[in-house]
Formats: C-alpha cells, sequence, structure tokens
C-alpha cells in the first residue's frame, strides 16, 4: 500500500470555515476547528501536513453550481497559494445535517466544522 495522504475538509462560508481532518489510511473525519480568513486555513495546512483539500461546493437542490463570487475568488485563492491538491465536493444539506447531531452545545463541535466532517467523510467513504 502506498503512503497515507492526510486530507483537510473545508466547509467555507463568508464569515466562518469550518475544517476537519482524516487521513486515507483510517478514512474517519474529525470536526478540527473554524476559522475566519484563508491566511488561518493554509497555517492548518502547514500544521496538520495536508497533501490534499476538500473543498465543499455550493451547489443548488437542482445540482446546478451555486457559485458567488466570493467562493470563486476563494477557490481560486486557495488553489495558488496552497500548492495543494483541491478536490470539490456537493456541500448541499451539510449545514442541516451539522445541526440535527444531537449532543449539548458544551460537548459539541461547531457547526461549520461538523459540516466540514460530514464533506470530508463523504470523499473518504468514496476512497
Amino acid at each position: 500500500m502506498g503512503s497515507v495522504k492526510q486530507y483537510l475538509g473545508l466547509d467555507w462560508g463568508e464569515k466562518r470555515i469550518g475544517l476537519a481532518t482524516g487521513d486515507s489510511e483510517v478514512k474517519l473525519a474529525l470536526p478540527l476547528k473554524t476559522v475566519a480568513t484563508l491566511a488561518e486555513v493554509l497555517s492548518v495546512l502547514q500544521e496538520e501536513r495536508t497533501d490534499v483539500i476538500v473543498l465543499g461546493r455550493p451547489q443548488k437542490m437542482s445540482g446546478a453550481a451555486a457559485d458567488n463570487q466570493a467562493w470563486l475568488k476563494f477557490f481560486s485563492d486557495l488553489k495558488e497559494r496552497s500548492g495543494k491538491a483541491v478536490e470539490l465536493v456537493d456541500e448541499r444539506l451539510t449545514s442541516l445535517a451539522a445541526d440535527a447531531l444531537d449532543g449539548s452545545d458544551e460537548e459539541k463541535a461547531g457547526r461549520d466544522e461538523i459540516a466540514a466532517s460530514l464533506i470530508l467523510q463523504g470523499y473518504l467513504d468514496k476512497l
């Protein structure tokens, strides 16, 4: 078997970016944290020794792309500044699914981190 790849899942939002980590060996996505800027994402990429970025792509319920200009700029800047492979994953309903998970507010990871872990888990499940 080849070497283990490290993945960073991203749930992008204009105010917050949820992050989750996982690898190609265990194939389990774990919520990591929420950040606010691309610079913070790039810092986490270094800390986590990420090989591949898995970014949620906004889509309409019909399946058509719902790319807004801010998301497109983030995606372009992420690819250029990270130098990493960026895989795009349909993120429809991940925030709603994150809200539906049980747990008290004190013990629960943030909505954006959970959404990022759902995005990443869907990707890892297909590996």
